[in-house]
């Protein structure tokens, strides 16, 4: 199928099952961060899943790839974003298993109902503090762009969305981790499996994994630690498999 690209947009090939993605340089364009959590969520056999601030599209086109999921849904509350996502489906002829929706993070649980989805997932490039103050390192050209949500407000809607049982993914900063585990578990989204990501072996962490089940009991697994470079340049091979090259 052929999409017609708007001014400014590109197409950028995903590596995986022949997907490419339409994306504006100039606006937002997604990262590691994404690809990460796409090869660490589980979406089983017939689940159903929903991403949260899906931007254009990127984790439910990857985990439609990557998993045996039924049907994955995007939210996204910028029309730009949202079309583009809408078309990079159509592109790769994914309708029937891929939707974008366009809405309100703090309204999903009205949108879609409650314990409507298996799976979870969110990827917070915009995401405020818990009390809606607009992180100040974020850059100028993210900040702009500042939504106005915060981790709560997502904790909040994921538990209301999931099914019980119903698992919860995201990647995020490790400087938050402690307001991340309070915040789930404030909301009956208990902590299950971490897993830290470390630029190089001997730098600190720069983002973090999580899986959190709702309704679940107290009990974390901790997975060895996910290095992303041997050298600059160059990934570990578990990063290239994570990006199915």
């Amino acid at each position: 199928m052929t999409i017609k690209l708007k001014d400014g947009e590109r197409l950028d090939d995903l590596q995986r099952n022949g997907y490419q993605i339409i994306q504006n340089p100039s606006k937002f364009c997604f990262g590691m961060d994404a690809v990460l959590l796409s090869g660490f969520a589980k979406v089983k056999l017939g689940e159903r899943a929903l991403d949260l601030g899906t931007g254009t599209g990127i984790i439910p086109i990857l985990l439609r790839g990557k998993t045996k999921g039924e049907h994955f849904t995007g939210l996204e509350i910028q029309e730009e974003s949202a079309d583009m996502a809408r078309r990079s489906v159509e592109l790769n002829a994914l309708s029937d298993s891929v939707s974008i929706v366009r809405g309100d993070i703090k309204e999903a649980a009205s949108i879609f109902g409650a314990a409507s989805f298996d799976v979870v997932t969110c990827n917070p490039p915009y995401m405020t503090g818990s009390h809606g103050i607009v992180n100040p390192e974020l850059p100028k050209a993210i900040a702009r762009h500042e939504i106005l949500c915060s981790f709560e407000d997502v904790a909040r809607e994921a538990a209301k969305v999931l099914r019980p049982g119903g698992r919860f993914y995201l990647v995020h900063r490790p400087f938050r981790l402690a307001e991340i585990i309070t915040t789930l578990v404030k909301y009956k989204l208990e902590p299950k499996r971490m897993q830290l990501v470390y630029p190089y072996v001997d730098k600190e962490p720069n983002m973090v994994l999580l899986e959190a089940c709702r309704g679940g009991r107290s009990r974390m697994t901790v997975e060895k630690p996910l290095i992303v470079y041997k050298e600059p340049g160059v990934y570990m091979d578990e990063i290239y498999d994570i990006y199915g090259y």
